[in-house]
């Protein structure tokens, strides 16, 4: 494998369970904790508990929404974090008018005003060519390997020097299937992950990664990319959930 591994959990998870599992991701060798931000939870907040247990893993968010959280509060609310080691995903939340130009405007804010790396979350291919212009790199969902190595292509013939991280869906727990399969039709049933599945000619379905082919799926989608994040879909979310998955995908990769 090429790419580096991460481990991405929910906001919703919360501090509590950010400080338990980020020193074992760390330990077992993982690049990165990345928290998706979530309406009520704060992907900051989650990330501050756990940037005083770890030492050098990367600390990121997988998006924050501009359209409701402005620079100007990002960078107040992550003013506490070590900014050699923060990553901020930034996304376009709901707005559709302006997508763009709104969010490539708070890459470039955000990294005059806190100094750290700035990644644009993307889906359609105008917000791609842009974002591996205006930032250090974009952060893409639900692709394939294949679609994940084209998307990471473009965006490097754009801006070589680009870091193109892809957060895929995992289960490597049987228990969890369910959980996963639940997952990935939410998200085919939201318009916007709809028109691009239809775009691509994808099923939400297939970009997932599933217990039965964890090892192998993970070296397919490493080869393409920079960075893969495995976002963890446990059985009941809970801290040692959560130390499994880490012990299983170990395991997987070894």
């Amino acid at each position: 494998m090429t790419a580096k591994l991460s481990l991405g959990i929910a906001a919703a998870a919360g501090p509590d369970l950010a400080e338990r599992v980020a020193p074992a991701a760390e330990a077992a060798g993982f690049h990165g904790l990345w928290v998706n931000d979530t309406p009520g939870h704060d992907a900051l907040a989650v990330l501050g508990a756990a940037a005083p247990v770890t030492e050098h893993l990367v600390l990121a968010t997988g998006v924050l929404p501009v359209d409701r959280r402005t620079p100007g509060d990002i960078a107040a609310a992550a003013s506490g974090l070590p900014t050699g080691r923060l990553v901020l995903g930034i996304g376009s939340g709901q707005v559709r008018t302006g997508a763009v130009e709104l969010v490539t405007d708070a890459a470039t804010e955000l990294r005059e005003r806190i100094g750290a790396r700035v990644v644009v979350g993307a889906l359609g291919p105008r917000m791609r060519r842009a974002g591996a212009a205006a930032s250090d790199g974009l952060l893409l969902s639900w692709l394939t390997p294949a679609a994940a190595t084209a998307q990471a292509a473009r965006a490097h013939a754009i801006a070589p020097g680009t870091h193109v991280a892809l957060y895929v869906r995992t289960a490597a727990d049987a228990a969890a299937v369910a959980a996963l399969d639940e997952e990935a039709a939410r998200y085919a049933g939201y318009p916007a992950y709809a028109a691009n599945f239809a775009r691509l000619g994808l099923a939400a379905a297939d970009t997932v990664i599933r217990p039965t082919d964890l090892g192998d799926r993970i070296g397919a989608y490493c080869v393409g990319v920079d960075e893969v994040v495995l976002r963890a879909i446990t059985p009941t979310g809970s801290v040692d959930d959560h130390l499994r998955f880490i012990d299983a995908v170990v395991g997987a990769v070894a």
